[in-house]
Parts: structure tokens; sequence; C-alpha cells
């Protein structure tokens, strides 16, 4: 974090030299921007981590998703402030779900599979997620497609309206009397399980609430430099629209894709079910009415409906996990199965599909 706040100051402070440097610096200092958000991402991950840690599963995985998908917030809506684009909310959506489902569930579901054979989880948490999920990207992905332009505003209030009742209704059954949903106990403590951190002071509790504060503002700063330097970098070079969302969402998914590893190798799949399917959902029920509202606000809607390809691929990921999430066992069958689909997703993304 503190390198990246350096990187801040001295990028705001060369702003007009970067700028009129041409495009391969741009390019440049934009890659190494995004490496910085990615590592602050990392610290801010590490701790709302340390924050949730006695409260455990599923209020740790709670606030790490919440943390992923604020971060996701913040770059999106600096990027759009700089260059509104009518697809970018769409696409980092989209892409997100892609890299929750198939990339991270599916490839942590495939090295524990490998490792450790089938592997348990409570099966109501992946049944509850992935309904949810399909319920908030039909209504707020699908449906606006067939939604006349002149009443995109009141479609878009009710949208937002809907993602907030949803959400409210799901954060309720999550840590309240439906939390055994999203939790597994596991009788057989295996060799190789993680150990749990010592308990926290509350002096370290409120250093890692202060800095995971200061980590968000830090990104935010770095998010603005390097959303104008991308912008010059690719400005007529015809990169794909979906490449832009596919960098907002792997930012906010790394600390997320080396939490659910560790799980998996760890013989903990209800965490990796929790972190995947919770940030897809997540990135869909928040982000949402977040960039609606400003669409609202600002008057120019976005392109929210997916085009047909994307919501093929949405309707075979939610297919593929509901039929591999039915069971309470994930092997690494199952995963390969998401890993392929993620792969297919950036097959298509690099033919700007």
């Amino acid at each position: 974090m503190l390198a990246a706040a350096l990187a801040a100051v001295l990028a705001y402070s060369f702003e007009p030299v970067l700028q009129g440097s041409g495009r391969s610096v741009a390019i440049a200092t934009a890659v190494v921007l995004i490496l910085l958000i990615i590592g602050a991402s990392l610290r801010v991950s590490h701790h709302a981590e340390i924050i949730a840690e006695r409260l455990g599963d599923p209020y740790g995985t709670m606030i790490l998703t919440l943390s992923a998908v604020l971060v996701e917030v913040i770059v999106l809506a600096i990027m759009m402030s700089h260059e509104p684009s009518p697809t970018l909310v769409r696409d980092t959506i989209y892409a997100a779900v892609m890299l929750d489902i198939n990339g991270i569930l599916g490839l942590a579901a495939l090295m524990g599979g490998l490792k450790h054979g089938e592997q348990d989880y409570n099966d109501d948490s992946g049944k509850t997620y992935g309904v949810m999920i399909l319920t908030a990207m039909g209504i707020s992905m699908v449906v606006p497609e067939f939604i006349p332009r002149a009443d995109w505003h009141i479609y878009s209030a009710f949208t937002i309206g809907a993602m907030l009742m949803l959400y409210g209704l799901f954060l309720r059954m999550q840590v309240g009397v439906h939390s055994y949903f999203f939790s597994y106990n596991y009788r057989v403590k295996h060799k190789d399980k993680e150990r749990s951190p010592p308990t926290q002071e509350p002096e370290s509790r409120n250093r890692s609430i202060f800095l995971l504060i200061s980590g968000i503002v830090v990104i935010a700063a770095v998010a603005e430099i390097m959303s104008k330097a991308l912008k010059v970098g690719i400005s007529g070079i015809g990169v794909p629209p979906i490449v832009l969302g596919l960098v907002v969402a792997t930012i906010s998914a790394c600390p997320e894709i080396l939490t659910a590893l560790r799980a998996a190798l760890a013989n903990r799949m209800q965490s990796v079910v929790n972190i995947a399917m919770g940030a897809s959902l997540s990135t869909v029920i928040l982000t949402v009415p977040v960039m609606e509202a400003i669409a609202l606000f600002n008057g120019v809607p976005f392109q929210m409906a997916m085009t047909p390809v994307q919501s093929v691929m949405v309707a075979l990921t939610l297919i593929a996990a509901a039929i591999n999430l039915n069971d309470g066992q994930s092997n690494a069958i199952e995963g390969m199965t998401h890993f392929v689909l993620f792969a297919t997703f950036l097959m298509l993304a690099s033919l700007g599909l």
C-alpha cells in the first residue's frame, strides 16, 4: 500500500508528462499502476480477513467479498468518469461472474479434487447462491433488452429497488436464522488443514480497520491515474471492450483467487463456494444499483443488456453450477467443466465477443 501511495503521488506530480509521452509510456504506466492496485487490494483483503477472523463463515467470506466489490465499484466508477463506455459496466459484471464461478470455483475444485478426491460442503449454499445470481442477472442484464429506451429510467429505478431488496433478504439469511446454509462442520481434522491464526487483540483489529480504509483510498487515487493512462494507451488500437471489463474484474478478484485456492488445498470447499458464488452475487447485486444510480443522476443510460453470446455463456455457467453444486460434494471433473467454460470465455473475449 505504501508503494501504491508513493506511485499515486509521483503519478499526480508528473501527470502532464505521462499524458504527453506517447502510447508506449502510457501503456507501461497503466500496467505498473494496475499491478500496484492489485497489490494494494491484496493488503485490503488481508486486513478484511483479520477483522473477520473470529467470526468465521459466513461472516469472514462476506466481509472479503464486500471489500472486493467495493474496490471493483470504485475502480469502475472512476474509469467511467474518464471515458464513459455504454458497455463497461455490463462487461465488467459479466467478466466478474465468469471469473468467479468458472475461474475461481473451477480451478479450486480441480486442484482440490486432484489432491483430496471428493470435497464436502453444504449444498444449501450453492443452491441459494445460484438461484439468486440467476434472478439478479435476469432482472438487470437480460430483461433490459426488452425495455423501450424512453422508459429506461423507470426500469432503472425499479432495478435499484429490486437489487437492494434481494441483498437485504440475502444478508438477513446469511447472518441470521439461515446462516447454517453457508457453513459446514468438518468432522475430520485433516493433517494439511490450515492452522487458525491467533486471536487478534482489539488494537490489531483497529489497526486493520484503519489500514483497510486507507487501502481503499489509495486504490481510488491510483485508479484515477491508471484510468487516464489506460485511455491514452489503448485509444485507437481496437482493444475489444470486454478486455477493460476483465481488467476491472481481475483487480477485484485477485484476493479471492488466492484465498479460494488456499481453502481448496486445505480441503475447505465450503469457503471456496462462499467466496466464488458469494463474490458473483455481490458483484451483480451491489454493483448494479450503484452504477444504475450514477446513470440516473447523470441522465445517461448504460447498455446493461447482455449480448446473445454473453447470455449463452451465463446460462451454461449457471446450469453447470446448479448441477455441480447440487449434491454437497465437489470433484476434479466438476472443476474441469467450469474451468473449460472459463477458457471458452477467454477465447471469446480475445475474439471481441
